[in-house]
């Protein structure tokens, strides 16, 4: 070998030398400083699955969940469901009681469960008790509303959350009825072609719904129709799927930067919805002169204008501070609404004597007219359905907050850098807080409102809990009445053959297989 082989030889080997030195000193970092925050936690006697290395808990996840065999579709349509999608947790509850740490990856989880230790959670207001960061997330949330805290999360919050105050979602009533009537006509000519002699036909109702989710809130802060933002929406769905399938393997370190096949989809993906999110901002800009109203997008776009003179977003960023935040709206305006009316159509279809309640009510307080604010105001039973709906089924599973410095909250000292969980269905599905029946559909036991329902006020949180509950609760309330009252005043309906029960987490709670009705008219 040449004089220069040899130095280059020896060149390459202090290279990999120093890069296996530095990756072991950065995981040693790291596995130590994990390692002393569940010291913390055990001193203080909570305990929690041992994690493995690097991984965390993550394999003991997949194996748990992989005996459960969850994909399976259920023979009995059982709503006790989150025991099957998320077993480990409930594996690791009984063997560590409602409290417990566990890990993925680097990131520390505080799981709670504990009724007194929720109501602290929700109570708690600190800017230092905020969202946690996700670089797995970002490429969906970024550092939108959903997903910031601190100084940028409020400054969002004072601009986002005016349009939806109630008197301002009351004036939307009239824009929902002409999307949902324009949808429901599909489902009219649907039955005139396929139905035959017998009048009904048989329809998968999932996509339907988030198009018509998706039409309602792109025409009411967007000043657009659906089909002008379809390929926004059908990218943004394609993405959350896409992430849906590695929800698992969260905090892993790098791994989110690895050029795996499934990161080059969201890469990919993320670049073509930022890019046609711009765009539509662009083509909003240049019609602004000619609009009366600002809509939501050019709030937007004028708070991150100010934003950044306050000194919160660099200039350089505006651009993704627009783009966060629009696709924070569009994700939650779409699928929240969505998966919550098929549950609700699922819940009414396989309870007959309830959808005939509720469609009564609908006739009476509606007649022949479709319903506006105030008739909305009068159904309580629907009320009652929706409520139940969202107990059994939440659309978002997971409240989390993560302690910026060491927190107190009752009686357990928070270490920094831990992130607190609350899976909110088991809360909703606790018969110690809802009654021996709380794993089925009973909306009579919201016949005295939300606090009557349960044994304490915060067993109810399918909006989030505390500071952080979702802005636009009042809005998704009136579109689910709004939606479900019309298909109800239209079509009966109940489950078809081709159901398949098999309730499945893809960041928010869906029919893994839809929700397949046979539906015929009224």
């Amino acid at each position: 070998m040449s004089m220069e082989g040899e130095i280059g030889a020896v060149i390459m080997k202090i290279v990999i030398g120093g890069v296996i030195l530095l990756i072991s000193s950065v995981c040693n970092i790291v596995l130590w400083r994990q390692e002393r925050i569940r010291l913390k936690l055990r001193k203080q006697g909570i305990g929690g699955p041992s994690p493995s290395f690097l991984l965390g808990n993550i394999p003991e996840m997949k194996r748990i969940q992989h005996l459960q065999n969850q994909d399976d579709p259920q023979q009995l349509l059982s709503h006790d469901w989150p025991p099957k999608v998320f077993p480990y947790f409930d594996v690791w509850k009984k063997s560590y009681g409602p409290i417990y740490t566990y890990s993925t990856g680097n990131i520390q989880i505080l799981y709670v469960t504990d009724t007194e230790m929720v109501k602290k959670i929700a109570l708690c207001t600190s800017s230092d008790f905020g969202k946690p960061a996700s670089k797995e997330r970002a490429p969906l949330l970024g550092e939108g509303i959903l997903a910031s805290s601190g100084s940028l999360w409020e400054h969002q919050r004072k601009i986002i959350s005016p349009e939806f105050y109630l008197d301002k979602v009351k004036c939307l009533v009239e824009l929902m009825v002409d999307s949902t009537t324009s949808m429901l006509n599909s489902w009219s000519e649907k039955i005139d072609k396929e139905g035959g002699g017998l009048g009904m036909a048989d329809v998968t109702v999932d996509e339907d719904l988030r198009n018509l989710s998706a039409d309602i809130i792109s025409r009411a802060f967007f000043g657009s129709s659906y089909s002008q933002g379809k390929h926004i929406f059908s990218k943004i769905r394609t993405l959350q799927q896409t992430m849906g399938k590695g929800s698992l393997f969260i905090g892993i370190p790098g791994l989110s930067s690895i050029p795996t096949k499934s990161n080059r989809e969201i890469w990919r993906l993320e670049k073509e919805i930022n890019d046609m999110i711009l765009e539509l901002v662009k083509k909003k800009n240049e019609g602004a002169r000619n609009d009366k109203e600002k809509n939501l997008l050019q709030k937007i776009v004028e708070g991150a204008r100010n934003c950044a003179n306050g000194g919160l977003v660099l200039e350089s960023t505006l651009d993704k501070f627009i783009v966060d935040n629009t696709k924070n709206l569009y994700f939650a305006g779409r699928e929240s609404t969505a998966v919550t009316v098929a549950w609700a159509l699922m819940l009414l279809a396989s309870h007959p004597e309830w959808q005939n309640r509720v469609r009564a009510e609908v006739i009476q307080v509606c007649g022949s007219r479709h319903p506006d604010a105030d008739m909305l105001r009068s159904m309580k039973m629907l009320t009652m359905v929706i409520q139940e709906t969202l107990r059994l089924y939440p659309p978002g599973v997971f409240a989390t907050r993560e302690a910026r410095r060491d927190l107190t909250l009752g009686s357990i000292r928070i270490p920094k850098g831990v992130t607190v969980q609350i899976l909110i269905p088991m809360i909703h599905h606790d018969p110690t807080l809802w009654g021996s029946d709380a794993s089925l559909f009973n909306p009579e036991r919201f016949s005295q409102g939300i606090l009557g329902a349960s044994k304490i006020a915060h067993a109810f949180m399918p909006f989030g809990v505390g500071n952080r509950i979702c802005l636009g609760q009042h809005l998704a309330m009136i579109e689910l009445k709004v939606i479900l009252s019309i298909i109800l005043s239209k079509f009966s309906f109940k489950l078809s053959p081709m159901y398949k029960h098999c309730p499945s987490f893809s960041l928010t709670m869906e029919a893994k297989y839809g929700v397949s009705l046979r539906i015929r008219r009224v």
